[in-house]
């Protein structure tokens, strides 16, 4: 998904609208603001916002009055994820409880009735990346188990966001810090270069990369298949440039009118972004049954969302990818360059459940194209993403651009930016450019709290292709 990138995501953890403690307090002062009972407009959408680099956590309590969630003075010390026991501590000061616990209350208490500052049975909690939840934790509280030397350790379940946004509205798109992805490099020749507010820029290509992108140089050779009947030598050099944003939104209000169910009357999750790849292909590459995928770097990111007084937390990963398919016929030398736009994700309503949403716009600059022989190739510079939420994966996406030629006959062809196409020999030649956008949506979606579905549902299929050059003799 190379317009994704996807994605996140994916790619320090967390999105960021710039760099610095001014953007972050803001955030966090819009936050509280829409979270304070005395101030809030209740027709008013949660503000939707990069999160502040110490993000409360968000606490419902199920029977109280005022917000449907606030943010807390607690904090997720520990989890373990296969037992679902966490320790809850206190992050104010000045409490009567041990210096940085917070005090039980009995496992049967019900939680409206426990004391400000307490951890109680029926709590809903919302916390950023913490130990043991690299991914955030969505969790009710099931159980009080005691106090430890390191706060409250709790018992807790599975729960969904609806527990915490309730009746509330939000809707936002917060751009991903590109300083903020975890990168692993799967070839030696790929460089990754970004840059951000505050004129802060790294890599080799930092200084060209405009504020808020991420950009992937690779160098690579096209391996020949296993068992091919024609083997090759070809080439493959080029860059990825992503800006990528997380699109979130919320609509309170229950889906029971339609549905008799409880949950959102609409929710939608996505990754969207400015995409621009430059790539050349040049040499014989070999002849294989199936297009040969060749991943060159992963990213991973989890940009936390501040709805309101919620930390969501958006789990993004992107495979930046080259796929290569060919005859092994004809020796090439193309050159591209494209620039567009994308969006995937999956939408909720209450007549339709959820549906896949694939968008992408892109346009190529004149390309520099010659054959020799005839034969057929493609050339992807693509990515694959994945974005969900507190680690349960939500949509997958495939944004995969590529460069399409062929020959026939015997054509020798070329044409170039400005040139005027020239041919010899006896066939023709065209050369295409285009984009396919694929995916799934995921079970997982229903972390939002809306009706469960049995199977993964396909996002479909977008294909788009165009002319670019092209003659015959």
């Amino acid at each position: 998904m190379p317009a994704f990138t996807a994605s996140a995501l994916l790619f320090a953890s967390g999105c960021s609208s710039g760099p610095g403690p001014d953007s972050g307090s803001t955030a966090a002062r819009a936050g509280r603001a829409e979270a304070s009972p005395a101030t809030a407009d209740a027709d008013r959408p949660l503000a939707v916002a990069a999160a502040p680099a110490a993000t409360p956590t968000a606490l419902a309590r199920p029977g109280g009055t005022g917000a449907r969630a606030r943010q807390s003075a607690l904090k997720v010390s520990s989890y373990d994820r296969h037992t679902r026991r966490a320790v809850i501590s206190h992050t104010s000061k000045g409490s009567s409880a041990r210096p940085g616990t917070p005090t039980a209350t009995p496992s049967g208490t019900p939680g409206s009735s426990a004391e400000p500052g307490r951890i109680a049975a029926g709590d809903v909690i919302a916390s950023a990346p913490a130990p043991g939840a690299p991914d955030g934790l969505l969790a009710k509280v099931t159980k009080v188990m005691g106090e430890t030397g390191d706060g409250t350790e709790v018992q807790t379940a599975p729960t969904t966001l609806d527990a915490l946004l309730g009746d509330d509205k939000a809707k936002g798109t917060v751009p991903v810090d590109p300083a903020s992805f975890d990168i692993e490099r799967l070839l030696p020749d790929v460089k990754v270069s970004w840059a951000r507010t505050g004129n802060i820029h790294s890599g080799p290509e930092g200084t060209k990369v405009p504020l808020g992108s991420l950009r992937i140089d690779v160098q690579a050779d096209v391996p020949t298949p296993v068992g091919a009947p024609v083997s090759g030598d070809a080439a493959v050099s080029g860059y990825v440039q992503v800006a990528p944003e997380v699109d979130f939104s919320y609509g309170g209000g229950g889906s029971g009118a339609a549905t008799a169910q409880a949950g959102p009357a609409s929710a939608y999750l996505g990754v969207s972004g400015d995409w621009t790849s430059q790539w050349s292909l040049k040499g014989r590459a070999a002849a294989s049954a199936k297009p040969v995928r060749l991943p060159f770097a992963k990213l991973h990111a989890d940009p936390v969302l501040q709805v309101g007084p919620i930390p969501v937390v958006v789990n993004l990963d992107l495979t930046c990818y080259l796929e290569i398919s060919a005859d092994g016929s004809a020796t090439v030398s193309i050159d591209q360059n494209l620039k567009g736009d994308f969006k995937a994700g999956a939408t909720f309503g209450p007549a339709k459940g959820w549906t896949p949403v694939n968008e992408s716009t892109m346009a190529s600059t004149p390309v520099r194209t010659s054959f020799t022989a005839a034969g057929d190739v493609k050339a992807t510079l693509g990515a694959q993403a994945t974005v969900g939420l507190y680690g349960a994966v939500g949509v997958t996406a495939d944004l995969a651009p590529y460069l399409r030629g062929e020959a026939s006959a015997t054509a020798t062809a070329a044409a170039g930016s400005g040139a005027r196409p020239t041919a010899a020999a006896v066939g023709s030649w065209a050369v295409y450019g285009g984009v396919d956008l694929s995916g799934a949506l995921q079970l997982q979606l229903s972390v939002f709290g809306t009706p469960v579905f049995q199977r993964t549902i396909p996002l479909g299929v977008l294909h788009r292709e165009w002319k670019l050059a092209g003659g015959g003799v």
